[in-house]
């Protein structure tokens, strides 16, 4: 008896947990799938602790485990792997020197930084998505930081990742940094609630960030950065520029025979199924989805880590003829890092700031890690790192 098979293009909240989620169904030995997993990443990314490894707070392995240490406890096949395209009518995902064929496809590939044409953008900005884009953001400020001087920061883009990078790099650097934040809306983090705009907004002024609404970037070179304020051009004095504004579909996307929203995404039905392909599930950042009441959904790791344990519910009602679930998107509500052992959280009536919002945060992500099994790594490094600290300066004061 052959097998299904269950192909899941992409390894972030959307493809990983939906994963993840399929092993816990009660397959019998005859009927559990094959399970594939897809990703040109050797290793998942927890995107919304980034922030901690840039300024050292965290390690890559607690935000970044590897593919492979995640499944191993698992029947998913872990494939590392570039896709050059797809064909949804035939489920087969074509990885150059192979295909692979399912019979249940799931596209959860995420999205990707959107670059505007704007002269030296590609060759001079930093972008911030991936682990590497850290790792690069990350030695530069080392590099910044062994010189003498102001080092100044432009981060260009005012939504949560901007905002949140901002405070993080402000503490990082102190009375040394000159952190500016650049715009071309008229208001920071416009999806969020008055609160988290509030709570932003005070941070921003204690570090002495600078914020540039309304205003647009129109060049950058190694040691400048042009902003156009009502017709009106500055060139400023700058070391580094940071580029988190904006998120694109990725053009294989774009280019499947199917529909697609104005920003290239795929429609699925509240199901998260394609109505062309009903054996094809799209969700996160490349899907175009509406709720079971109608509500358009973010794009957003929240969404995807919700849409998940429907994608898998769904695989497996399609495979075990049950019925299928509508998808159902209930806001939890919002969490910002807002500098060092700083953030706000809001949700579920409850409104925190300050170092107890850090704590819950952190608590509230730890829960979210993707195995049992890594977050009591990583919560036992979190509960024993302030006591090596304390020992280590304890034996140092004593030499």
């Amino acid at each position: 008896m052959t097998r299904n098979r269950i192909v899941i293009v992409g390894g972030g909240f959307g493809g990983l947990y939906t994963a993840l989620n399929l092993c816990q169904f009660p397959w019998t030995e005859a009927s559990r799938p094959e399970m594939v997993l897809i990703s040109d990443q050797r290793h998942f990314l927890f995107s919304p602790l980034l922030y901690e490894f840039v300024t050292g707070e965290m390690q890559s392995w607690e935000i970044a485990p590897p593919y492979e240490e995640l499944l191993a406890d698992t029947p998913i096949r872990f494939q590392p792997a570039q896709v050059r395209g797809v064909d949804l009518a035939q489920r087969r995902v074509d990885l150059g020197k192979e295909t692979i064929s399912g019979d249940y496809l799931v596209l959860a590939v995420g999205g990707e930084t959107q670059r505007p044409p704007i002269p030296g953008l590609s060759e001079y900005a930093y972008e911030f998505r991936t682990l590497a884009d850290a790792e690069r953001l990350r030695e530069r400020l080392r590099q910044l930081l062994t010189g003498t001087g102001v080092v100044r920061v432009a981060i260009v883009g005012a939504g949560p990742s901007g905002i949140e990078l901002a405070c993080k790099l402000a503490d990082l650097l102190g009375n040394r940094g000159r952190v500016r934040l650049v715009d071309r809306g008229a208001e920071i983090l416009k999806t969020f609630s008055p609160f988290a705009q509030e709570a932003a907004q005070k941070a921003l002024e204690q570090r002495g960030i600078w914020l540039n609404l309304s205003t647009t970037v129109t060049e950058i070179t190694a040691a400048t950065i042009t902003l156009n304020y009502k017709d009106q051009l500055d060139v400023l004095p700058v070391d580094m520029v940071v580029w988190t504004a904006g998120t694109r579909t990725p053009a294989w996307i774009t280019a499947l025979p199917a529909q697609h929203d104005d920003q290239g995404r795929l429609v699925v039905r509240p199901t998260l199924q394609l109505p062309e392909y009903p054996h094809v599930l799209a969700l996160g950042d490349v899907a175009a989805c509406v709720d079971e009441n109608g509500q358009a959904i973010p794009r957003t790791a929240q969404a995807a880590f919700q849409q998940a344990d429907y994608a898998a519910w769904n695989l497996w009602a399609l495979s075990s003829g049950r019925s299928l679930l509508p998808f159902k998107y209930f806001h939890l509500g919002e969490m910002l890092t807002l500098g060092t052992e700083d953030a706000a959280m809001s949700g579920l009536g409850v409104q925190l700031q300050g170092s107890l919002a850090y704590i819950a945060r952190r608590l509230v992500y730890l829960w979210r890690l993707p195995t049992l099994k890594h977050r009591l790594q990583v919560g036992w490094h979190w509960m024993m790192t302030p006591w090596l600290d304390w020992v280590t300066t304890l034996v140092s004061n004593q030499r």
